[in-house]
């Protein structure tokens, strides 16, 4: 892992809420389903370890920003399906507005360009 890729990474783990909200805000989806769209959505170069999605899914639950429920065994074993909330998806926008709003403060503060980015 380079400098950048530690940086990176430190920037996003704040943000594993919103990431799982915005997952779930297409569908609801099981927790390695969650990963994969993770992993696939920045083509391989961002996972969160499994751990961290399983303490997030509790948290989210806990707060009552996403619900769970256990579905079929058509596939193999039983899998839990979490599902946002009228609550999570207000949090979600909440915080994509407050995302929205820091990067164009530090993108003043570092003096970067659209052309730059």
């Amino acid at each position: 892992m380079t400098k950048d890729d530690a940086f990176a990474a430190d920037l996003l783990r704040g943000h594993t809420d919103t990431i799982v909200l915005g997952v779930l805000r297409r569908d609801d989806a099981y927790g390695f389903e969650i990963y994969k769209a993770i992993r696939d959505a920045t083509g391989g170069a961002h996972e969160i370890k499994e751990a961290t999605l399983y303490a997030t899914y509790r948290r989210l639950e806990k707060d009552g920003l996403v619900e769970s429920y256990w579905g079929d065994e058509s596939q193999g074993g039983r899998r839990k399906y979490y599902r946002i909330t009228d609550a999570g998806r207000a949090v979600f926008r909440s915080n994509v507005a407050a995302w929205t709003a820091t990067r164009r403060i530090i993108d003043s503060l570092l003096d970067v360009k659209e052309s730059q980015q």
